[in-house]
């Protein structure tokens, strides 16, 4: 049985992490582990991680983007980060409890008042292509609906790309076989 990978940049800051479980301790939330990191919980619905990364430590909000941040401590992580904020640290010394637990009850309020980020769901566009050859075999049309809208969007790009009529037709008849058996394009890679 192949081992799983474990998370290990958390040991050089364990003195750290444990400094603000203790504060965390002090909340209504619940401790647990996902995504083989630390997670607390309020009402089953994640509201902030904590962990360690090489050159910070940190607590992220799952629904950061609705807090009022007022001592202008978060940060998004990405460009394209929608509601997860983090607050990162350098040394235990910049851990404010009384701060921290202010950001953890507004947190915690915030997600009893039902604030949270819900992601957009995004539709699949049918190419025209697709979608008469999808008209034209009813069962065909049936398995592709069974997949993920990210699964039907990789049959669908993988089609759209080919730029000469001949080369979707080929890519078509390749991929009918794998829609019917309910083989994703790319499940041999995952």
């Amino acid at each position: 049985m192949e081992e799983k990978h474990i998370w290990n940049k958390v040991n050089q800051w364990e003195e750290e992490l444990e400094i603000i479980k203790t504060i965390l301790d002090k909340t209504e939330l619940i401790e647990t582990k996902k995504w083989v990191g630390i997670i607390y919980t309020y009402n089953n619905k994640n509201i902030i991680g904590i962990g360690g990364f090489k050159s910070y430590f940190g607590v992220w909000f799952m629904n950061g983007v609705f807090l009022k941040d007022k001592a202008k401590v978060l940060i998004a992580a990405t460009d394209t980060t929608k509601a997860l904020r983090q607050w990162r640290f350098d040394s235990k010394l910049e851990i404010n409890e009384k701060l921290l637990l202010n950001y953890v009850k507004e947190a915690i309020e915030n997600e009893i008042n039902g604030l949270s980020h819900k992601p957009e769901k995004k539709e699949v566009i049918l190419s025209d292509f697709f979608n008469n050859e999808l008209k034209n075999d009813e069962h065909l049309a049936t398995a592709f609906n069974k997949f993920t809208p990210f699964k039907q969007k990789e049959f669908l790009e993988y089609i759209d790309t080919a730029k000469q009529e001949k080369t979707k037709i080929s890519r078509l008849e390749k991929i009918k076989p794998m829609i019917m058996q309910k083989i994703g394009l790319n499940d041999k890679y995952r």
